[in-house]
C-alpha cells in the first residue's frame, strides 16, 4: 500500500437498532464491558494506514461519541456528525464533511458501527484492493443453501457463487462521491456502498473477509457473556427470635439476629448475584442504617436484586447454596426453600441447589452460636 495516500474511514452509526429491541441504539450496547461502537472505532484507530475517522451518529448521541473519543484517546476521530434518515444519507453527509475538512483525502473506507470484530488483515486487504481496483468490498462465501422466491415459486441459487457482503468497503474518494451523487440524482437508494459504485460502471473487487466479522443486528447476534459470583454471610443465633431460612419460617428455639429478617441463606445468594453483575453488595443497596429495611423480608430484597439484574440485562443460569448449621436440620425444608427462590428469581427449580452441612461441632457454627451460608451463581447475558 502507498502510505503517502491519505485515507479516511466513515463509521456509520446513526441507526436506531429497532430490530434489537433495546432502549438504546445497538451500537451503544456493551460487549465485554465496552460499547460495540468503541470496539469498531478502535480497530481503525489501531491501523497505521488510517489517517482520519468520521463518525456518523444520531443527534442524541453526538455528545456520547465525543466523550468516548476523549475518554479512550481516539485521536483519529476528526468529526462526529449527525446522520440522516437512511444509511445512504448518513454516509453522504460524511463524504461532504471529509471534502470540507480534508480535501486531500484520496481513499475512503465505510464501516458499520455495529460490526465490532473486524480484523486488521481485513482492513488492510480492502484498502489495498481499493487502491488497485478503485473499489473493494469484504465478503464471505455463504454457508447455507439459498433459494429465490418468484411468483409463488422458488428456485435454488448456486451457492458456490454467492457471497455475504460485509464492511469495510473501500473506494477511491472521487469514485465514492460520484456514485452517491448519481444515486441521489436518480432517486435511488441501495443496500450498500458497493451497489452504488456498480451503478456508475465501477467494478468492485471481492476481498475475503472473516466469518466472525458479524454485524450486530438482533439479540441473537450478541455474544454470550457469562459471569460467576460468590456470596458468604453469617448471622448470630439468639433465643426468642424467629428463624427464617430461604423464606421458610422454621420452628426453633433460636433465631438469627439482623436488621432485616436475617435470612442468611438469601443474603449469601443476593451477594453472589450482585457480585457476579459487579453491582456491589447488599450493604450498598440495603444498608442496615436505613430504617425502611428493619424487619423486611429478605425475599422482598431478593426480588429487588432480581430487578437490578433485569435492568442490566443479566439472567440467572443457576445457583448453588450451602447452609452451615449444627441445628436445625433443613433436609425436609429444602423443597419449600427451592420453590421460594424459584418464584422470586423466575428460575426453574432444576437450576437451584440447596444443601446443608454441619461443621462437626467445630467453631461458632458447631457451638450453635450462629449460622453461615455460602452461595455460588452463574449469570449470563
Amino acid at each position: 500500500m502507498n502510505n503517502k495516500k491519505k485515507t479516511a474511514v466513515i463509521i456509520a452509526a446513526a441507526g436506531t437498532g429497532k430490530r434489537m429491541g433495546s432502549s438504546i441504539p445497538k451500537q451503544y450496547l456493551k460487549i465485554g464491558g465496552e460499547p460495540i461502537l468503541l470496539k469498531s472505532i478502535r480497530a481503525f484507530c489501531d491501523n497505521k494506514e488510517i489517517d482520519w475517522i468520521v463518525v456518523v451518529t444520531n443527534g442524541d448521541y453526538i455528545q456520547a461519541c465525543l466523550e468516548m473519543k476523549d475518554r479512550y484517546g481516539l485521536d483519529k476521530i476528526q468529526a462526529v456528525i449527525e446522520g440522516g434518515e437512511e444509511r445512504q444519507d448518513s454516509v453522504y453527509r460524511a463524504i461532504v464533511e471529509i471534502d470540507r475538512l480534508c480535501p486531500e483525502i484520496e481513499y475512503v473506507l465505510v464501516h458499520d458501527g455495529a460490526r465490532p470484530f473486524v480484523r486488521q488483515e481485513t482492513i488492510n486487504a480492502v484498502l489495498e484492493a481499493a487502491e488497485e481496483k478503485g473499489a473493494a468490498v469484504a465478503c464471505v462465501p455463504v454457508k447455507d443453501s439459498i433459494r429465490q422466491e418468484k411468483d409463488g415459486e422458488s428456485a435454488n441459487l448456486p451457492r458456490q457463487r454467492l457471497y455475504a457482503v460485509q464492511t469495510p468497503q473501500g473506494f477511491q474518494k472521487e469514485i465514492l462521491r460520484k456514485a452517491y451523487e448519481q444515486a441521489f440524482a436518480d432517486g435511488y437508494y441501495g443496500t450498500d456502498d458497493a451497489t452504488l459504485a456498480e451503478r456508475i460502471g465501477q467494478s468492485v473487487a471481492l476481498v475475503r473477509g472473516t466469518y466472525d466479522n458479524i454485524k450486530i443486528t438482533t439479540r441473537e447476534d450478541m455474544p454470550m457473556e457469562s459471569r460467576v459470583g460468590t456470596g458468604f454471610d453469617v448471622h448470630q443465633l439468639k433465643e426468642g427470635l424467629p428463624l427464617v431460612l430461604g423464606g421458610v419460617k422454621i420452628p426453633f428455639e433460636k433465631g438469627l439476629l439482623g436488621h432485616s429478617d436475617a435470612d442468611v441463606l438469601v443474603h449469601a445468594l443476593m451477594d453472589a448475584l450482585l457480585g457476579a453483575a459487579a453491582l456491589g453488595d447488599i450493604g450498598r443497596h440495603f444498608p442496615d442504617t436505613d430504617p425502611q429495611y428493619r424487619g423486611i423480608s429478605s425475599m422482598e430484597l431478593l426480588r429487588r436484586v432480581k430487578g437490578l439484574l433485569d435492568k442490566n440485562g443479566w439472567r440467572v443460569g443457576n445457583v448453588d447454596i450451602t447452609l452451615m448449621a449444627q441445628r436445625p436440620k433443613i433436609k425436609s425444608l429444602i423443597g419449600d426453600m427451592t420453590d421460594n427462590l424459584s418464584k422470586t428469581l423466575d428460575l426453574e427449580t432444576c437450576r437451584i441447589n440447596i444443601k446443608g452441612t454441619t461443621t462437626e461441632r467445630l467453631g461458632f457454627v458447631g457451638r450453635e452460636e450462629g449460622i453461615a451460608a455460602q452461595a455460588v451463581c452463574l449469570l449470563y447475558r
